[in-house]
C-alpha cells in the first residue's frame, strides 16, 4: 500500500520556495489521531522512547517537555474536556471536575491526538518513531473508526504572512486539489468519500484563480469566511486568518473550534497508527507538489488560466507531473 514508505529510500525534500519571513527556517507541526491508548499512557510511552518529562495539563491532556522531538502534547480530542485551554470559544462551559467526568465518559469513542511542535522538514521521518512507540504501547486506528475519520494534519509555516503569499499557496492548492483527493483515495484502505474534507466551492475557486483577484488581507479574509465558514476544508485557512485578524474571524465564527497559529493547516482524513509500517511521509510528499507550484509564479498563472478555460483538466494532468517531481 502506498501509505507505507521506507524513509531511507525517500528522503524528505527541502522547501523549494523562499525561506521563512526574516530568513527563519520554515517548519511543520504534525497532528495524529489514534484510538484505545489513553492520553496519559501515550505520553508516558513517548517519554520513555524519546525522553522528556510528562506534565499533566488536565486529566485528559498531557505535555511531554524536552523530548528529542521537542514539545509533544497528547490529549483527548474534544475541547469540552479542556475548559482551561478553550474557555473563550466554548458555547458551554464546564468546571474542571465536570470536564474530567465527561472525558472519562467519552474516552471509548473520541480519538486521542498527538500534537508535535513544529519541526524542520528533514526531521519529519523521526515522526515514524513516535508512531511506532504509540502502536507498541497499544494505540490503534486504521484510517477511521465508526464515528468518523482519524486525521493526520500538517501545520505548515508559509514563507511569509503577507496576503500575496497566502494567496499563492491557496491558488496552488486549489489547482492541485482534485489530484490530491484522488491520491488520498488511492492511499486509503476504504473509499469513503464522505470522510474527506469538503472541496472548495467552485464559485470561490474561480474567483480566487482569476488574474485580477488581488485582495488586501481584510478582503481576502472576508471572501474566505463568506465562502468557507467551516473548518471542513483540506487546506483550512481559518487558523492563520484567526492569527492575523481574530476579531474579524470571531465576528463570523464565534464558537468554531479554531486554534489561531501562523500556519497553513493541511487536513488529511487518514491516520493508520495501528498499521505496522505506516508513515506520514507519503502525504507530506504530496503536499510538496503544492509547494513546488506555489514557488513557480509563471506556471501558477498559466495553470490558473487553463483551469478557468477548461474546468481543471489541464491542471489535473499537470498535478500528476508535479506530484512525481
Amino acid at each position: 500500500m502506498n501509505h507505507i514508505i521506507d524513509p531511507g529510500r525517500h528522503p524528505v525534500q527541502p522547501f523549494p520556495a523562499l525561506p521563512g519571513s526574516g530568513g527563519s527556517v520554515r517548519r511543520i507541526g504534525v497532528e495524529i489521531e489514534f484510538m484505545e491508548l489513553g492520553a496519559r499512557a501515550a505520553a508516558e510511552a513517548l517519554s520513555r522512547g524519546l525522553g522528556g518529562a510528562v506534565l499533566e495539563e488536565d486529566p485528559h491532556s498531557f505535555l511531554v517537555r524536552g523530548s528529542r522531538l521537542g514539545e509533544l502534547t497528547v490529549e483527548l480530542d474534544t475541547r469540552y474536556v479542556h475548559p482551561a485551554k478553550h474557555d473563550r470559544s466554548l458555547p458551554v462551559h464546564l468546571g474542571r471536575r465536570s470536564a474530567a467526568w465527561l472525558g472519562a465518559l467519552l474516552t471509548r469513542f473520541v480519538p486521542r491526538e498527538l500534537v508535535v511542535a513544529p519541526l524542520p522538514p528533514e526531521r519529519l521521518p523521526e515522526m515514524d518513531k513516535a508512531v511506532e512507540l504509540l502502536r507498541s504501547a497499544g494505540a490503534r486506528g486504521r484510517g477511521a473508526n465508526w464515528l468518523g475519520s482519524l486525521g493526520l494534519h500538517f501545520n505548515v509555516d508559509p514563507p511569509s504572512l503577507e496576503v500575496g503569499t497566502l494567496l499563492r499557496h491557496l491558488r496552488a492548492f486549489l489547482l492541485m486539489e482534485s489530484w490530491l483527493r484522488q491520491e488520498t483515495f488511492r492511499a486509503a484502505r476504504w473509499r469513503l468519500g464522505l470522510l474527506l474534507p469538503a472541496a472548495y466551492p467552485q464559485g470561490y475557486v474561480r474567483r480566487v484563480l482569476a488574474a485580477d483577484y488581488r485582495p488586501d488581507l481584510a478582503a481576502f479574509t472576508d471572501d474566505y469566511l463568506r465562502a468557507n465558514p467551516t473548518r471542513n476544508r483540506a487546506l483550512d485557512l481559518l487558523p492563520v486568518l484567526l492569527h492575523l485578524d481574530e476579531a474579524r474571524v470571531r465576528a463570523r465564527l464565534p464558537f468554531e473550534k479554531i486554534g489561531g497559529r501562523p500556519a497553513l493547516h493541511y487536513r488529511l482524513p487518514w491516520a493508520h497508527v495501528g498499521e505496522p509500517g505506516w508513515s506520514i511521509l507519503p502525504d507530506w510528499h504530496r503536499w510538496m507538489a503544492v509547494e513546488r507550484l506555489a514557488g513557480d509564479p509563471e506556471l501558477l498563472a498559466a495553470l490558473s488560466l487553463e483551469f478557468l478555460r477548461d474546468g481543471g483538466g489541464a491542471a489535473m494532468k499537470r498535478g500528476r507531473l508535479l506530484g512525481c517531481s
